[in-house]
This record gives structure tokens, sequence and C-alpha cells, in this order.
């Protein structure tokens, strides 16, 4: 079977190569990176049938233009509703379709979200930085980021006709708003009052962000004589405070550790919703005590579980 290729036409900030990202890795000083919504991701490679954390194109609001070549291949669409333009169609994101040659797709945002994956039925041939091929942002190291001209290649392309069409959108998949989280590991090192202005108040999402973070725009929440703690490892996800009592988000490329104190802590299933947001969106958080998170996550574990099952057909 021949290769399939592609040639990036155009390709706006941000769209990389992912797959599911380098854990274990941390303690070295490196990223775990992978996709910033790992349900998405996870989701367009299970409407292929392909292995969990397989390779795949995560695209960001500058959108995504590439011309197929070679042999044909079957490719999905999850993530934000983006649209996507191919061989004079206007389709929706979330759907499976076949990439002929010499047509190209052409994905750019639609009415929500601010990131989209393009899972492939084939092996995508990039480079691997320390056993992945994720993309690490602001290094380039791993798969890489995408250039126009680029060309790619598909080894093994795949024709998935019976999986064509469609794909069920779940309610959980689009930008969440109320962010839940656990207070701390700082939570000690903010006032009482700072605390409920925290939980209470109204952020908004802003244009500072990048794979490594985003910052918020809303009420200051300054610690209090916090500054001189030593650095310590942090997490994705954990709401860290800067001396003038901005808040940031760490996302997927965030680094391995720091010594500004973390208010709190985003649960990973609201945080793959919440990286879907758009500048100027709001957003709150709620307090949930740890036997509460952890009861969250199984739900929405076994929530996942189930559709993946569904989309794979098992």
């Amino acid at each position: 079977m021949s290769d399939a290729t592609v040639t990036i036409s155009f390709a706006g900030p941000h769209v990389s190569i992912q797959d599911a990202g380098r854990p274990g890795l941390m303690r070295y000083g490196v990223p775990a990176s992978g996709p910033m919504d790992r349900t998405s991701f996870a989701l367009a490679n299970a409407a292929l049938g392909n292995p969990p954390g397989h390779p795949g194109i995560e695209v960001s609001l500058g959108g995504l233009t590439l011309h197929c070549a070679g042999a044909a291949v079957t490719v999905a669409i999850a993530g934000g509703g983006f649209i996507a333009e191919i061989g004079g169609r206007r389709l929706g994101s979330w759907c499976v379709l076949t990439l002929h040659p010499g047509e190209s797709l052409t994905l750019r945002p639609g009415p929500w979200g601010s990131w989209c994956y393009l899972a492939i039925a084939g092996d995508l041939r990039a480079e691997s930085w320390l056993g992945s091929r994720a993309t690490h942002g602001s290094s380039g190291f791993g798969g890489g980021r995408l250039t126009s001209g680029q060309r790619l290649t598909i080894a093994a392309p795949k024709l998935l006709p019976q999986r064509e069409g469609p794909i069920a959108c779940p309610v959980w998949a689009r930008p969440r708003h109320l962010l839940r989280c656990t207070l701390g590991p700082q939570d000690r090192f903010f006032s009482t009052e700072t605390l409920a202005r925290f939980t209470e108040s109204r952020f908004e999402t802003t244009t500072a962000f990048d794979r490594m973070g985003m910052r918020l725009a809303g009420p200051m929440i300054a610690p209090e004589n916090a500054l001189s703690i030593p650095s310590e490892p942090i997490l994705r996800g954990a709401v860290q405070v800067s001396g003038d009592g901005v808040a940031t988000v760490l996302l997927s490329d965030h680094q391995t550790t720091g010594g500004y104190p973390k208010i709190a802590t985003v649960l990973g299933c609201d945080l793959e919703a919440f990286v879907q947001c758009r500048p100027r969106d709001a957003v709150m958080f709620q307090a949930v005590t740890p036997a509460e998170a952890i009861a969250i996550t199984r739900q929405n574990a076994q929530r996942l579980a189930a559709f993946t099952d569904r989309l794979r057909g098992v």
C-alpha cells in the first residue's frame, strides 16, 4: 500500500503534532506536554479505532489547511465546534471523513471552542523526543509545530468507510465555565477574605495564553508573605498566583517546578473543557473537598470510558 502525504498550505499559531504526552519525566525537568483537551483528542482516536494516544494534529484558533496526495486516508475531527471544508462541502467538526488525493481540508474556528483535533487512520510519521511525538510548544521538540509548505507522510493509511459520518458531541466536551477545584496546596498563604473572593468572584479568560498556561482577568487575589517559598513540583490545572495577585491556570506545557503559591488545583475533567473557552469568556471557581474531587473524577472516568467504548464499537 502506498503512503498518503499531506502538504500544509497554512497553519496558524500553536498548530502541532501531539500524542498522549511523555508522563514520568517531570522529575527531570521535562514537561508532559500532550493535547490541551485530552478528552477530545482521545475521542477523535476512538472514532477511528486507533490505539489510545495515537499521534494526531492539534489545531488552534488560527486554523489549518492541508492538501492530500498519494493514497486516500480516513480522518476524524473532534474538539471545539470548528468548521471543516473539503471538496466544496462545509461540515461541522465531530465527524469522520476520508481525504482523497487532490482534496484539501480546511479547519477554521466555528461557533465555539479553541482547540480541534485531527486524528488519522494511519501512522503519522514525525520525530520522536524522549519516547513521544508530543510537541513541547516553546521548544518545538517532539513531532513539531506545523508550518506552511511542510509535508507530512502517513504510512499504512487506512480507509474506514464504515466509520464515516457525524460523531455525537457530548455536552461535557463543550466549554466549561464553572471550574471545580480543590483549594491548596498553598491556600494557607491567602486570607479568609481572599479565599472567599476567589470562589465567589467572576474571572475572565484573556488573550495572554499559550500551551503553558492562561492568565485570568478579575479581582486581585494577592497572597500574604508567600513569595519566598521554595520552588516545588507543580501540576497541570494548578492556579498559580503571582505577586501582583493575578491568577494563571497552568496547562499542558507547564513548567515542572515553581515558587509562586498555588491557591487551588482545577479537576482534570473540568480542565479539558476549560481550555475550550475563548478569550473574554467568564469563569468561576467552585471549591470541593478532596473526597468530592475523587468521586467526581471517578464518575467522569466511567462516563468517558463508556462513551469511548461506544465509539470504538466495543
